[in-house]
């Protein structure tokens, strides 16, 4: 078991007064009546500063969890729109909210649960370019993020930075949740050396997710979060938990620090590089980056069909998805059966394929590549990107 001692606090940012005022005092005092916690626990919490990467399915409960606590400095980097299809699990968020900066909905809700804490919005994607900079200006680090890009990228300048990860993840009804990046133990890319090829894994948007999974497993991490800045109890450092809804069931297995890692093993990684081209489509036959699948944007889609080319455009989500937003003249052969239906595409004119953001897409596309066809594209972005650059009236979800 992984026991902590307290998180040095930075002197860059300081809290003028750290003393607890007689209105804390009565808010905090179910924590303040805890030993392990009292009353210099609670002014540790007040110093202290979480950064919450992604202010959905797990930032949601962290980041409320977190700002009841009594965290003094909370800040939420998140660069979209809150969407009527965050509303089922994202609980930061409201009907009242849809179409606003996930960032502004979760300052103003955060301010409406503890007004005493300070909320620091970034409203942009995290990158290569500011990653050491706003990691950089926190304690601990949660990871809310649901895509490969932005945890390999926050795990690396969590390393460089020494400072404390705390991860999670959801798919379907199973979480994951572990602490990386802390000097006794692994990191991220310990477990995970390398992303997965695109479209093995689905997103939660693909494969769906049980709403109240994210706030089983938001919860830990905020829990993780609180632990660490007390210096108490056992992390899961070393460990990571696994959550399965389905069975009400949750086991931890051993972790750890992989010699080789590059991140905090030989400390290879000494920048941050360019996740983008990490996490870019590679042969499934040869492990190099596929080329074979040409691309086409939703703007030069919309071109070519106001031209009148000839094109057959294949919808490749499942019948709920057609039913929720479509691209006019498409047909729908779910990726399941697209192998079936080859003998239905015409030889004779371009096929483009879309999903919901171009990861099925993509797979469906290699697949009718490896089987010869040679006038494919694949419409990147997927029909999420159509409604954003071509046709607003294209719902989104």
């Amino acid at each position: 078991m992984a026991r902590v001692p307290p998180t040095p606090l930075p002197a860059e940012v300081p809290f003028p007064d750290a003393s607890l005022t007689p209105q804390e005092l009565v808010r905090y005092s179910r924590h303040i009546g805890l030993s392990e916690v009292g009353e210099d626990g609670q002014r540790r919490l007040k110093r202290a500063s979480v950064l919450i990467v992604g202010a959905g399915g797990l930032g949601s409960p962290a980041a409320l969890y977190l700002a009841a606590a009594g965290v003094g400095r909370i800040g939420i980097v998140d660069f979209d729109t809150v969407d009527l299809s965050n509303l089922q699990r994202q609980l930061l968020h409201d009907t009242d909210r849809v179409g606003e900066r996930k960032t502004a909905s979760a300052s103003a809700r955060l301010g409406a649960i503890n007004p005493l804490v300070r909320v620091d919005t970034i409203d942009e994607e995290l990158s290569a370019a500011n990653a050491l900079d706003v990691i950089a200006a926190y304690d601990v680090v949660i990871d809310g993020t649901d895509n490969f890009k932005t945890r390999y990228l926050t795990n690396d300048a969590c390393v460089l930075l020494g400072k404390p990860n705390i991860y999670g993840s959801v798919l379907r009804f199973e979480g994951q949740a572990s602490v990386f990046s802390t000097p006794e133990g692994p990191c991220y890319r310990c477990l995970f050396p390398e992303p997965p090829p695109p479209g093995l894994v689905p997103s939660c948007a693909e494969a769906g997710v049980l709403g109240v999974l994210p706030g089983l497993v938001g919860t830990i991490q905020a829990t993780e979060a609180i632990k660490i800045i007390l210096g108490i109890g056992d992390t899961l450092v070393g460990r990571l938990l696994l959550v399965d809804a389905m069975a009400m069931s949750f086991r931890t297995i051993r972790l750890r620090r992989d010699p080789s890692c590059p991140a905090c093993g030989t400390r290879e990684i000494q920048s941050l590089i360019d996740y983008d081209e990490l996490c870019a489509p590679r042969s499934s036959a040869t492990g190099r980056r596929a080329a074979s699948v040409q691309e086409i944007t939703p703007r030069d889609l919309a071109e070519r069909v106001r031209r009148g080319d000839p094109i057959d455009l294949i919808d490749v989500r499942e019948p709920y998805e057609w039913r929720i937003a479509r691209i006019d003249g498409a047909r729908l052969i779910p990726l399941g059966q697209v192998g079936g239906a080859i003998a239905e595409l015409p030889p004779d004119r371009d096929v483009v394929l879309y999903c919901h953001h171009g990861i099925r897409s993509r797979t469906a596309a290699e697949f009718l590549v490896e089987r010869g066809f040679r006038r494919v594209w694949n419409l990147t972005g997927g029909i999420d990107r159509w409604s954003v650059d071509v046709d607003p009236t294209v719902a989104t979800y």
